[in-house]
């Protein structure tokens, strides 16, 4: 009687459990699964763990082509700019320069070529859909106002009141996007860039560096 044929390494028991190998397409997979993941949670509670899960891939190769998830995020929205560079260079200003530093980094990503068209689809898409508007504004607060407002706080500073002249300075900076590329208010729509900071500095100023 033959005895029953022993398997081998190279007999096939079906097919392999675990993460694809990354391909071509592995950082347009994660782009994807990062914008279900901050729909369905929002910024905050967003975590690159669970965006690595969605795509499939190790969260190793997240960190490869992201550098965090602000710049996944602005991937995500097609801001053309890292944030992180953006926010690292506000910080680095001398602290009476903040305000002004601040307006002049959103005019050079607004006034950008296509810059206006991406704020009008933003803005449109927040004004329409609060699950956009919730991921758009949690951004702005905790990886930009706030990280501002926190660099120049006074000792004993609560959390409270970071946030809340975080969210008087990006109440300031995004009502002046919507005037000018939105709302199209003549006067801000023709003001230059210069005078823009000069307007808006002092008073954003005020807010975050005071």
């Amino acid at each position: 009687m033959t005895p029953p044929r022993r398997r081998t390494a190279s007999t096939p028991t079906g097919s392999r459990r675990g993460r694809r190998p990354a391909g071509t397409d592995a950082r347009g997979d994660i782009v994807e699964a990062a914008r279900v993941e901050f729909a369905e949670r929002g910024y905050d509670a967003a975590s690159l763990r669970n965006i690595a899960r969605r795509a499939g891939v190790d969260p190793a190769l997240v960190h490869h082509y992201f550098e965090g998830k602000p710049a996944l995020f602005a991937q995500v929205l097609t801001v053309p700019v890292n944030p992180g560079e953006r926010v690292a260079m506000i910080l680095a200003v001398p602290r009476e320069q903040v305000g002004e530093a601040v307006v002049r980094s959103f005019l050079f990503i607004w006034d950008a070529p296509g810059g206006r068209e991406r704020f009008q689809a933003l803005a449109r898409s927040a004004l329409g859909n609060a699950a956009v508007a919730r991921q758009i504004r949690e951004f702005l607060i905790a990886e930009i106002f706030v990280r501002v407002s926190r660099h120049h706080a006074s000792a004993g500073e609560s959390d409270e009141d970071l946030e809340l002249r975080a969210s008087l300075a990006a109440g300031q900076m995004i009502g002046f996007g919507l005037m000018r590329y939105v709302l199209e208010f003549p006067a801000a729509e023709k003001v230059s860039a210069e005078r823009a900071v000069a307007e808006l500095g002092p008073t954003l100023q005020r807010y975050l560096a005071p």
